[in-house]
Order: structure tokens, then C-alpha cells, then sequence
């Protein structure tokens, strides 16, 4: 069974941007609906989802030819677990989890594969537009573009772990502590505190950058 068709661009027209449309309260019904055979639930849970599911691959920083297999591996492997979920209400976490676990295996892969075990050389930028760039792109005035250049300059040099934790933090519709958990792999009473040290940095960093 296909989760989705994917596009050419691996992640400026997908739902990560737009928002899904399922409220985390109707997921449960929807998962049962779906094992019943009710291929509406299922693209609904497909749309809503996969904001989701994107912004975990994201935060792993693969190319978009990785992004976009796992992408399709996790929907994939949730199809066919789908009867077995326990807690329908949480498959969000369960997908989260998933998404994660895929992406470790790619990136070991990748880690297998190439001559130097530099995680700056594993930390690859994709060829294809981010959405950063479409938004510079489209900004109007050259200072509010200037703007948001640096603050994604001062982002990317955040550590990797608040990269990631920001990044699944800024899908919308924004995933709950649970699913940031399953996803990251950070403990539930960690990720507000860690977010908050997070944005700190990036605010001195921003602060510090004007001053001069």
C-alpha cells in the first residue's frame, strides 16, 4: 500500500508547510476506521500526519532522495502494522518513532559507505531549494531579508541537537512532548527546559551579531 506520491521537490510542496488537516483527538478513530478498510480515514491520516513525519526527517538532515525513501518506508511500515497499533491514539508516536529509526539506519548506512568518519562530511546540504531559501527568495525588503538570513545563519550554527529539537518543534500543527520524544529521542521532562536553552542561544547569538 502507498502512503503518498511524492513530489519532485522533496519537501516545498509537501504538508510540512502547510499543515496537516486531523486533529490529534480524531487519530485514534481515524487508525480504527483505516483498519476497517475506510480509505478516506487513511488519507486523512496520510495529510495530517505527515508534517509529522517530515519534520523528524528533517531534523536528521538527509539528502532529499534519502528523505523522500524514508518518508515512503515509514508510511509504508505503518500500513502494515496499522491492525497491530495498540494505542491508536498514539500512533503519531509510533510514526514518530519510525520516522527516527529509519533515518539512524540510512545515516549509518552512509557512515559504512564513506572513507572518513568526519560527521562534518555526513552533514550534507541537500542540492535542491529549501524552504529557507524559497522564503529569502520571496522576501520583498531587501533588510527583512537580511533578517531572516541571519537568524537562520545563527541557527545553523547552534549545536546539532538544538537544530534538530527546534526543527521538529517548528511543524505544524506542532507535535505534542510525546511525539518530540519518540522522534528525538529525548526524555519528555528534558525537551522544554532544552528548548528554552535552545532559543537562549539563539537569541545571544542574534543580540551578539547586532552589536557589532
Amino acid at each position: 500500500m502507498r502512503a503518498g506520491t511524492l513530489p519532485s521537490t522533496a519537501y516545498d510542496d509537501m504538508p510540512y508547510t502547510r499543515g496537516g488537516t486531523v486533529e490529534r483527538a480524531e487519530v485514534g478513530a481515524l487508525v480504527r476506521s483505516a483498519v476497517d478498510g475506510d480509505a478516506a480515514a487513511w488519507k486523512a491520516l496520510v495529510e495530517g500526519l505527515s508534517p509529522l513525519v517530515w519534520s523528524v526527517v528533517r531534523a536528521h538532515r538527509l539528502s532529499d532522495a534519502d528523505a523522500g525513501e524514508v518518508y515512503q518506508t515509514v508510511w509504508f511500515r505503518f500500513a502494515q502494522h496499522l491492525g497491530r497499533i495498540r494505542e491508536p491514539d498514539k500512533a503519531g508516536s509510533w510514526l514518530a518513532s519510525t520516522a527516527r529509526n529509519e533515518c539512524l539506519k540510512v545515516i549509518k548506512g552512509l557512515r559504512r559507505l564513506m572513507p572518513t568518519d568526519d560527521p562534518q562530511l555526513l552533514d550534507r546540504v541537500s542540492e535542491e531549494r529549501t524552504p529557507e531559501q524559497s522564503v529569502l527568495d520571496s522576501e520583498e525588503a531587501a533588510s527583512e531579508a537580511e533578517r531572516i538570513r541571519r537568524l537562520w545563519q545563527e541557527f545553523a550554527a547552534l549545536g546539532e541537537r538544538c537544530r534538530q529539537l527546534l526543527r521538529v518543534l517548528m511543524a505544524s500543527p506542532p507535535p505534542s512532548y510525546q511525539e518530540v520524544s519518540a522522534g528525538l529521542g529525548i526524555a519528555v521532562g528534558s525537551i522544554g527546559p532544552m528548548r528554552q536553552r535552545c532559543l537562549r542561544r539563539l537569541r545571544a547569538r542574534l543580540d551578539a551579531g547586532e552589536a557589532l
